[in-house]
């Protein structure tokens, strides 16, 4: 069992395709976990073991990979790196006391490596950087050093450098702390002679670090411009105080397939990066609604926060990490969102897929709950004598959105079963069944994410389900008053039915829902009719006459007609009123709306040309530019929704996934008349 010191819980973050699988893999393997490391490519790694991670090659979850090191537990959370499972690694933040930022040599400072970097920053979360693939064809380890010197400034600070043969391949690896120098000879670690072409630059990066760690106190600031050396105890103190502070970034390098690196990676870990209880703290709402400071505490009542969920056809698990004191399998405790009692089921370490019963989980580690069916991502779970509720998950909004329906009719129910129970592991996205449209509306953060979905309503509950496009809520209006004569009148037998009325309709602006109005004089039609005028007016305003969308900002004046003593009841007026209606609008200049979102994109400098020109393209209304905390700029639009359905993949494509957007629908506004007769034809089509 663990104690809250010798625990460390990392999260792997960067771009898609930077290394972090191969990395996890081999800290497995240099652990002793595993005896063959897996590959990406070959669908065999620890960490991606969902079949749709096999099939395509990429992370789509985040996978917890625990390893035991000189008696530490490191808790490696592999999150994915492509943008449409960014939920992820929201989860795994929260998880998390500190990250590694991965990126390749290859490919240098990426999209995802900057959006990493601002997750952390937003968080205070100390971290590392992991420069990979420094022994492979076309790596630049001095191209991408310095390109996070330049972006960064010197808190970028160089604790693992590679050595280069005269071929410029990379062969081993130095320890700037320590002086010493390795490579890697079948898969184990070898100490080799400090290349002496290496030794000034090691002393030039050795007294780097130094000058760093002397900037975390002032007695050896002092010290240091005495020219007094520090002791090891010292040095690591120091860049420990700097990693926690922010004031330093350490950067190592290695290789995952090699190992290269990848022991000195965890010696790090161990040295410098934070504790569960030296790690972030966390805001909690308490009992009487108050937020306060919730303090990681050994000794304090059971609390656990579930950061994650796991629901297939195996069973249900909830991952937890243990905030306060610790938990057991027959531990009771209440959860804060529900306010119900709940008695643990079993407890697990998980390792990829694979589950290790435990009879204890201790404050700061990681494990998972089975069976647990009432309890949510987000979810706090408390002891009865201090119930605090954490903040929930940040995910980013679901932003691209299709229908969903299922091959075969008669299997909706299916569909949507299927995705709720793939919303518990992945609450990223949403469902939204819209009764105007008949469709089941599936949205998300992109095509991949939904694609996912759509695979896995296949594999885990047999369902084929197609995406298509989502139909835009149109709205019909008329711009001009009318009036008309609607006469029901029908004799079959004995009694017949008799509705005679004359109505006047017009365009008004108080309200989109109906108005009506009586103005008959005389008894013409008896009071007692006009509820039924009136239901036949708000079931014909349903379907318009254009292309069958719903009327809005309509007035209805009852202001005449007849009635007889015999044949005359409710229905026939009804049946009258809707003729008047009928008769009416292909007079009264039909008109159609459509739904007008507010825009606001925040993209760098340099795209805002691009994006303004694809505004327009999408008859979008500039409404102004401000810049943003980050020294982005926001753009500030009014555009028609029907033109916004693939936005959020083509933004993507026009900033290389730097701008983001949000869009809230305002009001209606008139459709142009060369767009009218398209939706028209496209609406008689469906019929």
């Amino acid at each position: 069992m663990y104690t809250v010191n010798s625990i460390r819980n990392i999260c792997l973050l960067g771009h898609s395709g930077s290394g972090k699988s191969a990395l996890a893999e081999s800290l497995l393997y240099m652990t002793g976990a595993i005896v063959r490391m897996g590959k990406n490519a070959d669908g065999n790694t620890v960490s991606d073991f969902d079949p749709e991670e096999t099939r395509r090659n990429i992370s789509i979850s985040t996978s917890v990979i625990p390893l035991e090191y000189k008696n530490i537990k490191i808790n490696v959370l592999d999150t994915p790196g492509a943008f449409d499972f960014s939920g992820a690694v929201m989860e795994a933040l929260r998880a998390a006391d500190a990250a590694i930022l991965v990126l390749s040599a290859k490919d240098g400072i990426t999209v995802g490596f900057e959006k990493a970097w601002k997750y952390c920053e937003e968080r205070n979360m100390p971290r590392f950087v992991y420069i990979s693939k420094v022994d492979e064809d076309n790596s630049d380890y001095n191209a991408t050093f310095e390109a996070l010197r330049e972006k960064y400034g010197n808190k970028i600070a160089p604790v693992v450098v590679p050595i280069w043969n005269s071929a410029k391949k990379v062969t081993g690896i130095i320890d700037v702390l320590n002086k010493r120098a390795y490579e890697m000879q079948n898969l184990k670690r070898v100490e080799i002679q400090v290349p002496a072409d290496k030794e000034a630059v090691i002393e030039e990066f050795n007294d780097a670090l130094k000058e760093a760690v002397a900037e975390t106190d002032e007695e050896l600031m002092d010290r240091f411009f005495e020219g007094d050396d520090f002791s090891y105890a010292e040095m690591i103190n120091g860049m420990h105080q700097g990693v926690k502070d922010l004031s330093m970034f350490p950067v190592l390098c290695g290789s995952g397939t090699t190992c290269l690196g990848s022991l000195m990676l965890m010696d790090h870990i161990i040295d410098l990066l934070p504790n569960p209880v030296q790690g972030n703290y966390h805001k909690a709402t308490n009992a009487e609604g108050k937020v306060e400071e919730f303090v990681v505490s050994p000794g304090g009542v059971p609390s656990a926060f579930v950061w994650k969920t796991v629901s297939d056809q195996y069973g249900k698990y909830s991952f937890i990490k243990v905030l306060s004191g610790e938990i057991t399998s027959d531990t009771t405790l209440v959860n804060a969102r529900t306010g119900e009692t709940e008695k643990l089921g079993r407890l697990y370490n998980m390792c990829g897929k694979k589950s290790t019963e435990v009879k204890v989980l201790t404050c700061g580690d990681i494990g998972a709950i089975g069976k647990m069916d009432k309890v949510k991502t987000g979810d706090t779970l408390c002891d009865p004598r201090k119930v605090v509720s954490l903040k929930g998950i940040p995910y980013a909004p679901a932003c691209y959105s299709m229908a969903i329906a299922p091959k075969v009719k008669g299997q909706e129910e299916k569909v949507g079963t299927g995705l709720n129970r793939l919303n518990e592991e992945d609450p990223s996205f949403n469902l939204v069944n819209n009764a105007e449209t008949h469709q089941l509306v599936l949205s998300g953060t992109g095509d991949q994410q939904l694609d996912v979905l759509v695979s896995k309503l296949k594999s885990r509950f047999g369902v084929d389900a197609i995406l298509a496009p989502a139909k835009v809520a149109y709205r019909e209006k008329i711009k001009k008053t009318v009036e008309a004569h609607g006469r029901h009148k029908k004799q079959t037998g004995g009694s017949g039915q008799f509705g005679d009325v004359w109505v006047r309709f017009s365009p008004q602006e108080e309200t989109n829902d109906l108005i009506f109005d009586v103005e008959v004089v005389g008894g013409a039609v008896p009071k007692n009719f006009n509820p039924a005028v009136e239901k036949g007016i708000q079931e014909a305003i349903l379907k318009g006459p254009l292309a069958g969308y719903p009327m809005v900002g309509l007035k209805a004046v009852l202001y005449d007609g007849s009635y007889h003593p015999v044949d005359s009841n409710e229905m026939a007026f009804k049946l009258a009123a809707i003729l008047a209606f009928k008769e009416a609008m292909p007079k009264a200049m039909p008109t159609l709306l459509e739904p007008v979102g507010a825009l606001a994109v925040t993209v760098p400098e340099m795209y805002v040309g691009d994006v303004m020109g694809d505004l327009s393209k999408r008859r979008g209304r500039p409404m102004g530019m401000n810049p943003d905390a980050d020294g982005n700029t926001v753009i500030e639009a009014e555009v028609p929704m029907a033109e916004m359905a693939s936005y959020a993949i083509d933004l993507r494509a026009m900033t290389q996934a730097r701008g983001s957007f949000t869009l809230e629908f305002v009001r209606y506004e008139e459709v142009p008349k060369a767009n009218q007769d398209k939706i028209i034809k496209e609406a008689q089509n469906e019929d």
